[in-house]
């Protein structure tokens, strides 16, 4: 498979050819060629104005529901929305029926995807059947494939328990993640505890539910020596104290999703359950907040929280609505529309691919001359409209289709495969 890419700006700091206009071709997934101009016959040829090149991004806490929740999503509908938004890699989250608690359930997801454009990457639960009790077999899971440990929607609420993960996945320099949610400090608020909160008269779910818990596990993990990756902060005083720990030499990295970096909880004024997420969207000052972790480098990387959902799921009142936005599709738009005065496409890069692959293990990807092609391409210019009932994922809880967003995902090259969006 021979493809040809013209023109396009590299957007990798590690790469000899960072931030140069390249012709890049790719034969039998090995970048064989990178100039200036080249020649050749190829079976693709990417030709798109304005084109950029990175390596190719990384979601690191995805839900594909498959087994057992299939009616939300299945892995293929799930990989071919990662593959729209530029993913050439996922982190799957454990919560299927049957866990991701076993080798078993790991060997059956990556059968499943085999062969596909998108690499899954399964994160195996960190205590068993994720109920929050007992260690999962981590290491027996790792051997055969789990990337990383965690209980995904389900956060570990036991300190004891979690101090134990922390500790056994030393042995193999394991990672754990975590949501930083409180359940007894959440249980029953809907949405951020603030002005809005007390104005719509609606039970509210103070920063407390996330800064408690931040700093209970930064704390383990330094008493541990462990890596601990804290996923879907919201709060500025999650930020600054993880910007103390990391000064401090704590193995500790962060992500924050595309809705928190562009929304507040004022969209709550419409009681849409679409917008009803955990850790809740919280304030402008909080939402600022995590923006300069973003330019700082605080925060390492964007995790889309792909937590599909049907119809019945979210069409009810709020109370009774599930959980979580569907938007692994429109990730990449969503952060660009509103942050490219904020960002380079030199940090993108570093969010959506350099970082993650380095925290969790992955192949560097460097876009030079006889590496293996695991290649993002989009544009920062245009706009691009997904329309509503448009995209590749079965989930129907993505408040941001039909809204018109800057940038545009052209494709990706992986596996010696390519994908292309129309």
């Amino acid at each position: 498979m021979q493809v040809l890419i013209r023109k396009a700006r590299v957007a990798d700091p590690q790469s000899p050819h960072h931030d140069k206009v390249m012709d890049i071709l790719v034969e039998d997934g090995i970048i064989t060629r990178i100039a200036s101009s080249v020649k050749a016959d190829a079976a693709i040829t990417v030709d798109v104005p304005d084109l950029c090149v990175s390596p190719g991004w990384v979601d690191i806490l995805a839900d594909y529901c498959e087994p057992g929740y299939e009616h939300k999503e299945t892995l293929q509908s799930g990989m071919a929305a990662a593959a729209a938004g530029g993913y050439t890699d996922v982190l799957t989250a454990p919560n299927t029926q049957p866990v991701m608690s076993n080798q078993a359930a790991i060997q059956y997801l990556l059968q499943r995807a085999a062969g596909n454009v998108v690499t899954l990457h399964p994160t195996g639960s960190l205590s068993r059947n994720a109920e929050g009790k007992d260690l999962a077999e981590m290491l027996d899971m790792r051997t055969h494939g789990a990337i990383a440990f965690g209980d995904g929607w389900k956060p570990v609420q036991n300190s004891t328990l979690m101090m134990k993960a922390l500790e056994y996945v030393t042995a193999f320099n394991g990672v754990l993640i975590q949501v930083p949610v409180d359940n007894a400090l959440a249980a029953g608020g809907l949405m951020n505890e603030g002005p809005v909160s007390v104005t719509l008269g609606m039970a509210g779910i103070p920063e407390l539910a996330e800064t408690l818990m931040v700093y209970r596990d930064v704390e383990l993990a330094r008493y541990t020596g462990s890596r601990l990756h804290i996923s879907g902060i919201t709060t500025a005083a999650s930020v600054d104290m993880i910007r103390r720990a990391k000064a401090d030499g704590v193995s500790v990295t962060c992500s924050v999703t595309p809705y928190h970096l562009v929304l507040t909880d004022e969209v709550m004024r419409g009681y849409d359950s679409m917008y009803k997420v955990s850790p809740p969207l919280r304030g402008e000052s909080d939402r600022k907040a995590l923006v300069a972790g973003i330019k700082d480098g605080t925060i390492d990387c964007i995790a889309s929280h792909h937590r599909p959902q049907e119809w019945d799921a979210k069409q009810k009142e709020l109370e009774y609505a599930a959980e979580g936005m569907a938007v692994q599709e429109l990730t990449f738009n969503i952060i660009w529309d509103k942050l490219k005065k904020s960002l380079s496409t030199e940090r993108l890069a570093e969010l959506m691919s350099i970082r993650p692959r380095a925290i969790f293990g992955l192949s560097e990807s460097v876009i030079n001359k006889g590496n293996a092609a695991s290649l993002t391409l989009f544009t920062t210019t245009g706009s691009h409209t997904l329309a509503k009932g448009a995209g590749r994922s079965k989930g129907v809880n993505n408040p941001f289709e039909g809204m018109p967003l800057v940038g545009k995902v052209i494709g990706i090259v992986n596996n010696n495969k390519v994908h292309l969006n129309k």
